[in-house]
């Protein structure tokens, strides 16, 4: 399983990568891999404003729906168009072609409750 270290990652199997006060949210290789062949992806608009710990959509796959919970607050600047069409995208490329939204992160403070990949894959080995 891949887990890029310039990563954060949440306990919901969410990752995160900021660049500058922008968040490029997706799911992550141990919860596409969890989930199995995803068939459908809900994601919100551009402009919807997610607070921390909520609900930013939902990934349906063969086992299970989930919902994926945004790991910052902010605006949603740009989602991913081509998931709903291409669902499968988050199972053969999580971390590049599969990233979910990109959010105007409004309390960069958020940061610091995030894992870093060691505690992440230590939280995986350990749940």
């Amino acid at each position: 399983m891949d887990f890029p270290e310039e990563l954060k990652y949440t306990e919901e199997h969410e990752w995160i990568m900021v660049e500058g006060d922008i968040a490029t949210i997706g799911i992550t290789d141990f919860a596409q891999d969890q989930l199995g062949d995803i068939v459908f992806v809900e994601l919100p608009e551009v402009g919807d404003t997610l607070e921390a710990g909520k609900n930013l959509g939902v990934v349906e796959s063969v086992k299970a729906v989930s919902d994926v919970y945004s790991p910052l607050s902010g605006e949603v600047v740009e989602v991913n168009e081509e998931l709903p069409d291409e669902p499968e995208t988050l199972n053969n490329s999580p971390y590049e072609s599969g990233w979910m939204i990109k959010l105007k992160v409004s309390d960069m403070s958020g940061l610091d409750s995030l894992l870093d990949v060691s505690a992440y894959q230590e939280f995986i080995e350990n749940d």
